[in-house]
């Protein structure tokens, strides 16, 4: 068919097809920036936002490129990260008259220059076969650091015991004083115990607790969970042993080694370095 019918009928100009035609088989000007950040986003089985992507093109790639740039090459070439789903099937235990809340002392103030001062904590649960696993985690909210954690089949009071006994070792190899630290964590039924109470009052930490109901007063830890889940590939585990491997080092990783935009694009001990420096 003549091309000035062809034309026509799509509505432009000859003048503007034959610009077109003399580059329709060149690759686009970002097709290079496009294959870095492809290579990254599959990397990270499409979990990856743009601001990981960025941090890991500096420091992997040694490449820097504009977080709008990274966040424009993957809208452009339709490469949409992974969000995980709320979960419908979290535990919620009734307390018993014995059982104590404990004033927001935190009151969502995530932004702390101090480390060691103010901590927060909490439990998730990761299936394991025909089972679950659960998982107590303790986290430094000035650094984003866990500096405690404790992996259990069973969801009893023994799990946050056992968590504290490794911050108390954690705070023992940093040379690190656990009186007048706060924790804080929901109302769930470990954390208004009278078990774990006395422990803490023993030990001088101060109990802070979420708002019934109110999940994003423990943002920080809810944060952690997720990337966790996210990021690790905890179904395909076969016994208790390998989850709990696998788990370890996932946390030496996210500690050491994975940067965080709000940290200044640092890792958690990298972060609480730099925060202790600056005292």
């Amino acid at each position: 068919m003549d091309i000035k019918v062809l034309c026509e009928v799509a509505k432009v100009s000859r003048s503007g097809y034959y610009q077109w035609l003399k580059t329709a088989d060149k690759p686009a000007s970002d097709y290079a920036d496009y294959l870095l950040v492809k290579e990254l986003f599959d990397k990270g089985k499409s979990r990856y936002g743009h601001r990981t992507i960025t941090m890991k093109l500096q420091r992997e790639k040694n490449v820097l490129m504009n977080r709008k740039k990274v966040l424009r090459i993957m809208n452009k070439y339709h490469l949409k990260t992974k969000v995980r789903r709320k979960n419908p099937y979290k535990m919620i235990m009734k307390k018993t008259k014995e059982h104590r809340t404990f004033e927001n002392i935190l009151n969502r103030e995530f932004k702390q220059l101090m480390p060691f001062r103010m901590l927060c904590t909490d439990i998730t649960y990761l299936r394991l076969n025909d089972r679950f696993a659960y998982l107590s985690i303790i986290k430094d909210i000035a650094s984003g650091e866990v500096v405690a954690w404790s992996l259990s089949c069973r969801i009893d009071i023994d799990l946050v015991f056992e968590t504290i006994n490794n911050l108390k070792l954690f705070a023992a190899n940093n040379s690190w004083q656990l009186k007048d630290v706060m924790i804080h964590s929901d109302q769930g039924f470990h954390y208004t115990s009278p078990g774990y109470i006395e422990l803490a009052k023993r030990i001088g930490i101060k109990q802070s607790m979420s708002r019934k109901g109110n999940c994003i007063d423990n943002a920080p830890i809810e944060t952690f969970f997720g990337h966790l889940k996210d990021e690790i590939d905890y179904k395909s585990c076969k016994t208790f042993e390998e989850l709990k491997r696998m788990i370890k080092e996932y946390i030496e990783y996210y500690n050491n080694e994975r940067p965080q935009w709000e940290l200044k694009k640092m890792t958690p001990v990298e972060y609480r370095n730099h925060l202790l420096i600056a005292r």
